[in-house]
């Protein structure tokens, strides 16, 4: 029973009221199941002396009465033993896998931040020699013949040893940079092994792909020393003062500017003008929607099926959750607004990378660490993240805006209705370029705000 119970969808046995795995499940007349609190809130709802099916929408001449399903309430009682005894040596892998990720991300974030140094270390080294050889060539010019065969000599020194200087530098960034792109690509291999549905594969490739090489250089950069130019400028300034003390002194002591600029942050939006500098006409990928979602109205509509859609095979495409990525990759800032029709669903931000199938409800928006989504019920909305439920207080809306500033970090969801109010807002890091996505148990449509 365990082993088959590992083969079954866990989406089949979710309510499509709360969207969570059924708890005490009962049948309804049209065939329909669903959790009992669930059922009841959703007829308790409705107008006095009538009863539909939330799925189907079929109407019942008075409110049936509901017995349990015995076979489906065991059904989701295995389910849910296998899911954890199954995962369970997996899941101790998978941490081994996140930790190596992390390590290894940790060490490119260390060598893309020493390339960056390295670059700045060679722009102030060109620049320091470009400041020194124009002040030696001013003094040298002041002095006329005196000493215009030694102006060529010092000239010739500076770019030597600024050759120098810039070879050695370049030569490390090189090496940091290959070290670099191996990192990225163990990071990939690391990736793709997280994702692989094969226990053994993933017990007998972990050791070998994990395994790192030691860096063969220090981690620590130190910035060279530029002074060697300024010295000499300062020498020939001197040497021209001994010659002719008639001419001006001359200061030599400028040193050169940082190139990284000062970063600060900007004011967020507050009024719905301010949102709407930022709006966004979001179009859905058509490769990434579930075989049961149908997109309308040039890829900005997505509306749920009964029956699967022809849709060809394609690596991106969804395959245990009814859920859709959007076609643009969103990075600054951007705002769009999704409007709900015929029941609820989930609306979210999330990496590309996130799953596309899977057992625990891994690959459904805000069940993983990848996405951050904004569920909306019958009578209230709740957020996820990485498995964990914030209820989220307001009234339900129809209408729901979504604010994101990647760089800040912050994304925001609001109820709109003419006036826009905050429902909640998440503050973190994105590491990637998110892409907007959305669950339906009806239909979603993607509206540019005006």
């Amino acid at each position: 029973m365990a082993t088959a119970g590992a083969q079954l969808d866990s989406e089949k046995f979710c309510c499509s009221i709360c969207l969570d795995l059924l708890k005490d499940p009962v049948t309804v007349p049209c065939g329909h199941s669903y959790c009992r609190n669930c059922i009841n809130r959703h007829w308790d709802g409705e107008n006095e002396g009538s009863s539909s099916c939330p799925q189907c929408r079929k109407r019942f001449s008075r409110r049936p009465d509901l017995n349990k399903n015995i076979m489906l309430a065991e059904l989701v009682e295995d389910l849910n033993k296998t899911r954890l005894q199954a995962a369970a040596e997996r899941m101790e892998k998978q941490k081994e896998v996140e930790a190596s990720r992390l390590n290894i991300q940790q060490r490119i974030q260390q060598r893309e931040k020493e390339v960056e140094l390295l670059q700045q270390q060679v722009e102030a080294i060109n620049a320091s020699a470009d400041e020194a050889v124009e002040h030696s060539e001013e003094s040298f010019t002041q002095m006329i013949r005196l000493i215009q065969k030694r102006s060529g000599e010092v000239k010739q020194q500076l770019r030597s040893q600024q050759q120098t200087a810039v070879s050695g530098v370049k030569e490390l960034k090189e090496k940091l940079q290959q070290e670099t792109v191996q990192l990225k690509r163990k990071d990939v291999q690391l990736e793709q092994l997280s994702h692989t549905e094969d226990h053994q594969q993933l017990l007998h490739s972990y050791p070998s792909v994990s395994a790192l090489s030691e860096p063969t250089h220090s981690s620590t950069i130190h910035p060279a020393p530029l002074t060697y130019f300024k010295d000499v400028a300062t020498a020939v300034a001197e040497s021209r003062e001994t010659i002719q003390d008639i001419l001006r002194e001359t200061g030599t002591d400028a040193s050169p500017r940082d190139a990284r600029e000062l970063l600060l942050p900007q004011a967020q939006p507050e009024t719905r003008e301010d949102f709407l500098q930022y709006s966004l006409q979001i179009h859905l990928d058509p490769n990434t929607a579930h075989r049961k979602l149908e997109l309308t109205d040039r890829n900005r509509k997505v509306n749920y099926a009964s029956v699967e859609r022809p849709h060809s095979f394609h690596p991106e495409r969804f395959t245990t959750c009814r859920q859709v990525l959007s076609r643009e990759s969103l990075t600054g800032r951007c705002y769009w607004e999704v409007k709900w029709r015929g029941g609820g669903g989930v609306i979210a931000v999330t990496y590309k990378n996130i799953s596309r199938s899977g057992i625990n409800n891994k690959c459904l928006f805000g069940f993983n660490d990848k996405s951050w989504a904004l569920f909306s019920g019958l009578d209230k909305f709740r957020f996820r993240h990485n498995s964990t439920l914030t209820p989220v207080p307001g009234r339900m809306s129809s209408r729901v805006g979504v604010y994101l500033d990647h760089t800040a970090g912050i994304l925001s969801f609001y109820s709109v209705s003419g006036t826009m109010t905050l429902l909640h807002r998440v503050q973190t890091s994105f590491t990637q370029p998110l892409h907007a996505g959305v669950y339906v148990l009806g239909s979603a449509e993607f509206i540019k705000p005006q």
